[in-house]
């Protein structure tokens, strides 16, 4: 005859329970951090969405009569130009809104390829262990040694540059931070009492993994992609920045401020706002993330004291 404690758990197990996210889910949308990532990154999105309409001018379109203007509010600026334009006479207003969509696309693309990888190979690891799980442990740590910048470096001059291969060289980049992290999550997961009794009550383990252990990770997963949207979009402006990113023509961020270097001096508006442009998204990414690891972390949630 079972007990209350394992006919309760059994049928949590098996889906007769709710799981309790309604109450996660409230604090997830009452945490100011959380709002405000949130806000910041959906106006990025938007901007890239629309950006033919929000901008004044094509990327391409230059008015080589109307070169290193100042900004509109300066002496010498035009309000045709609202933040000047650059050495090709490129408003630079215009270059900064299609390059949010380069920064997007690489942004949640790369996070998506290496949490899929990375989360796949954790589960792996944490719920078979044994050998299998030394293995991929290892093959982490041997891949971690590589310095990351040096790494996707390699990788893009090897593929050859392009937006794509700079997805695929950041996906296989970072995919051992989701990895190494998942792994931990996984392993404190099995022990679960819940997770025993969903075997006990004859669930295979492919059952098990993905009713019982995939949804006690999501949370760390959302997080850790938020946190790596910032990571992807810095890493994409450092390798736009030496040429290695987008093909010549395309505007992004990092190419803007490589550009903008040049004439510091006479225009330092060509160098402030695409740097602008990626410490905003870095921090939003960074509010989200903090936001949805206090709130969706039970540690700190039954422990309020260990919060910083």
């Amino acid at each position: 005859m079972s007990t209350p404690l394992f006919t309760r758990q059994t049928q949590l197990a098996s889906g007769a329970l709710p799981a309790p996210s309604h109450a996660m889910l409230r604090r997830v949308v009452r945490e100011p951090r959380v709002l405000f990532g949130a806000a910041l990154l959906a106006l990025l999105m938007l901007i890239a969405a629309v950006a033919p309409w929000l901008a004044p001018f094509r990327p391409d379109d230059q008015d080589l009569l109307n070169t290193l203007l100042p900004p509109a509010w300066e002496a010498g600026g035009t309000a045709v130009h609202w933040f000047g334009t650059d050495s090709l006479g490129r408003d630079l207003y215009s270059l900064a809104v299609y390059g949010a969509r380069i920064a997007v696309l690489v942004g949640f693309a790369a996070p998506l390829g290496a949490g899929l990888i990375g989360g796949a190979l954790a589960l792996v690891a944490g719920w078979c262990g044994g050998k299998i799980d030394w293995t991929i442990l290892r093959i982490v740590e041997i891949w971690m040694s590589f310095p990351a910048v040096v790494l996707a470096l390699v990788l893009v001059v090897a593929l050859s540059p392009s937006v794509v291969n700079v997805i695929i060289a950041l996906v296989f980049v970072d995919w051992t931070r989701f990895c190494r992290v998942l792994r931990a999550e996984v392993v404190v997961i099995r022990q679960r009492d819940y997770v025993a009794a969903a075997r006990i009550a004859g669930s295979g383990s492919l059952r098990t993994v993905i009713r019982d252990v995939l949804p006690g990770v999501l949370p760390t997963l959302i997080t850790l992609m938020s946190l790596e949207v910032g990571i992807a979009v810095v890493a994409e402006c450092s390798l736009s920045f030496v040429g290695l990113s987008a093909q010549p023509g395309v505007p992004t961020w990092g190419s803007m401020i490589s550009d903008g270097l040049a004439n510091v001096f006479s225009i330092p508006w060509g160098l402030i706002l695409p740097i602008a442009c990626t410490v905003l998204t870095v921090l939003a990414t960074t509010f989200l993330g903090e936001g949805l690891r206090r709130t969706t972390d039970s540690r700190l949630i039954e422990r309020p004291e260990l919060k910083p």
